[in-house]
């Protein structure tokens, strides 16, 4: 969901081509999260002024209006500080247009600029106020009052520096927000903040980093910082300053910045990151960073950030010889799945071990219930594994969509254990039904696929599902490794009951397998082609199945849904007949997943009902099953596995089947229309 870039270099010679460049890459790097427009914002040729170039559309179109521009931009000259700063749109107030994209400026001579991942929650009481001051807004958006509001304070407060009107604008929003800015009145300086919203810097030096941690400086009350300057009246309160001293982290001032929502961004020009929290404000100024913050958050919070070394490796979120990255990360998953039981499940000794909830696993045994929350495919995930954690675990376990959980302001002990599952880290409705957890003294156990996010920060322990980078909006591996971590949690839980024993050696037995099942599946995708090619001008599709698989037919319906922009509905088999089986006729489409697991005859009577609808199903079934398969005139074989395992191979047929129609149908397959990748927003 919108994406930011910026990059400042301080006394490191580049062209203003090169700068452009980077900006444009690293939006490029970001359009999997969703958008609908871009722009940058640079130093004109004359240095006094800022140059905006925004477009709506994708990054190809800016990049050509950027050349378009390049003999104003004077492209051939070389610059030893500059800071640019880039965004991709995703529109949530206003329509998309080139006025609504970012960088948003402060009047007509760019004084300010500022790009913004979020919403303001009050941005109409705010424009209010500015209106009154005789501000005009030539733009829809929420974000143009940010560039307004500082600018405001500038003209009140010239002698401030670039962070202390950052400091004063932030405290006058409400929302979630990441916030990057740049100003004609402070060249070569950039000033970057969050509240809700990811956000994070690279380092690069030619030397040696002095140290691997940034300490934080906090804000002083008024009366007791003799370093405080009156702000002089001003009818939106303004913040004392904060502690003046500043820390230069580096042994020389050769260094560049690059600011960024995602890693993903930055990765292939360092690998030395710091990840921002909530109400940090990061300011270079002079080759120099300093991290500040307003207040104290309580007595967990830390006095430093530490830069941390980010293990992701280019080639990883580059296509290959694929044409999409959707495709591609299907095809990973013989590879993600192993991925995430290495280092913890032990084929020989058939053990587990999962080392970030090792010293909580006693605590999580005298626990009162297991609640998973979640959203969309990571909720879809925790559906497919509740019985299984019912099974070994014999407690009570809740599966709860975080934004309505969050509505009920559902009941919440000191004895319960929630989990949070995000393949981002950051899904808004998930990160504030946490906090809610955690303010009520639950334990909080992550379950993300991204070192570093405000999830995995949050919680007390948690899981890397290490399923890689998922470039894709639409998820599929992080899928099915959320799948095996949470599995995987189970086995753990039950690792001291003897009557479970078989079990779990069963189930082990069944992830030995894994990997080579899934190689097998993954062939059936010219038969998954050929099938898209009779589905994909239709207007609805059911997916129908039970038990272990009633989750496949959730995500399946989901993945349709979101690549295809198809109706689809998955279906509880048993609730046919209360209502879903007027749908049926000779017209309609429909899947039916049908495994030799406990619920096979209920599965095989709902066959039949949709067969005497004068229904056509076509079935995903076990290999071999000539009894299952003589009921359909087309069919599906995946391989046998254990019954709670199951789901991980039948969902594989429906992220190609969802694949191909997208592709049959001339759909965005890696970003399809009005989605994001991380929903950093409620």
């Amino acid at each position: 969901m919108c994406g930011i870039f910026a990059y400042l270099n301080y006394l490191t010679p580049k062209k203003r081509s090169e700068i452009l460049e980077l900006l444009v890459n690293g939006l490029k790097r970001l359009e999997y999260r969703g958008y609908d427009s871009a722009g940058v914002a640079v130093d004109s040729a004359n240095k006094q002024d800022i140059t905006l170039i925004k477009k709506t559309g994708k990054v190809a179109v800016l990049e050509e209006a950027i050349k378009a521009a390049s003999n104003q931009l004077e492209v051939g000259a070389c610059l030893e500080t500059h800071c640019g700063i880039a965004h991709t749109r995703w529109a949530t107030h206003g329509v998309p247009s080139e006025v609504n994209c970012h960088p948003h400026r402060s009047d007509d001579h760019n004084s300010f600029v500022v790009i913004h991942n979020g919403i303001i929650t009050n941005y109409k009481e705010v424009k209010y106020f500015l209106e009154q001051k005789g501000y005009h807004f030539e733009s829809e958006t929420d974000t143009e009052i940010i560039a307004k509001l500082i600018f405001h304070f500038y003209k009140k407060h010239p002698n401030f520096s670039f962070r202390e009107l950052v400091e004063n604008v932030v405290q006058q929003l409400e929302g979630a927000f990441a916030l990057c800015f740049k100003s004609k009145h402070f060249p070569g300086e950039c000033v970057a903040t969050r509240r809700g919203s990811p956000l994070l810097v690279g380092i690069k030096t030619k030397t040696r980093l002095a140290t691997d941690h940034i300490p934080i400086l906090y804000g002083k009350d008024a009366e007791h910082d003799p370093d405080h300057r009156p702000h002089g009246r001003a009818e939106i309160p303004s913040l004392p300053r904060t502690g003046s001293t500043e820390f230069e982290p580096l042994e020389d001032k050769q260094v560049e910045y690059f600011f960024a929502s995602d890693a993903s961004a930055i990765i292939e020009h360092t690998n030395r990151v710091i990840y921002f929290e909530d109400d940090d404000i990061a300011a270079v100024r002079n080759g120099i960073l300093s991290i500040h913050r307003m207040r104290r958050g309580g007595a967990d919070d830390p006095n430093r950030r530490e830069i941390i070394t980010v293990k992701m490796e280019l080639q990883q979120i580059m296509k290959g010889n694929y044409e999409y990255f959707m495709q591609k990360e299907i095809f990973e998953q013989p590879e993600s799945v192993v991925n995430t039981m290495r280092g913890r499940v032990n084929f020989q000794t058939k053990t587990v071990v999962l080392g970030g909830i090792k010293e909580h696993i006693p605590e999580i045994k005298r626990c009162r219930r297991l609640m998973l929350i979640g959203c969309g495919t990571s909720y879809h995930s925790a559906i497919a594994t509740r019985q299984l954690l019912e099974e070994l675990t014999e407690l009570p376990v809740m599966v709860e969509l975080a934004s309505d959980f969050l509505d009920r302001t559902t009941p919440v002990f000191r004895d319960d254990v929630c989990f949070f599952i995000s393949q981002s880290g950051e899904t808004a409705d998930t990160l504030m039904a946490l906090r809610y957890c955690k303010q009520r003294g639950a334990l909080i156990v992550g379950i993300t696929n991204t070192v570093g996010s405000s999830i995995c920060r949050e919680s007390h322990c948690g899981v890397h599902i290490n399923a890689g980078p998922e470039i894709g909006v639409a998820s599929t591996k992080a899928y099915t490794s959320q799948f095996i971590s949470l599995v995987m949690f189970a086995l753990v839980m039950s690792e001291d009951r003897l009557s479970l024993k078989r079990r779990r050696e069963e189930i082990i037995e069944g992830l030995t397998n894994l990997q080579e099942q899934i190689r097998q599946v993954l062939k059936l995708d010219e038969r998954v082609k050929a099938l898209a090619e009779e589905l994909y001008d239709k207007k609805s599709l059911l997916i129908m199945g039970r038990g272990f698989n009633y989750a496949t037919c959730l995500e399946g319906a989901l993945k349709v849904k979101e690549l295809t922009y198809m109706h689809s509905e998955g279906i509880m088999a048993g609730e046919l007949k209360h209502g879903p089986l007027a749908l049926v006729d000779t017209h309609m489409p429909v899947i039916m997943i049908v495994m030799r697991d406990p619920v096979y005859n209920k599965c095989m009577n709902a066959l039949q009902q949709v067969k005497s609808r004068d229904g056509n199903p076509i079935l995903i079934c076990e290999q071999g099953d000539k009894e299952t398969m003589e009921l359909a005139q087309q069919h599906l074989e995946v391989p046998k596995t254990v019954d709670c395992l199951q789901g991980i191979l039948t969902v594989i047929p429906m992220q190609l089947l969802s694949f191909h129609i997208a592709v049959r149908r001339g759909c965005n397959v890696d970003c399809p229309r009005n989605l994001a990748k991380s929903v950093t927003t409620e």
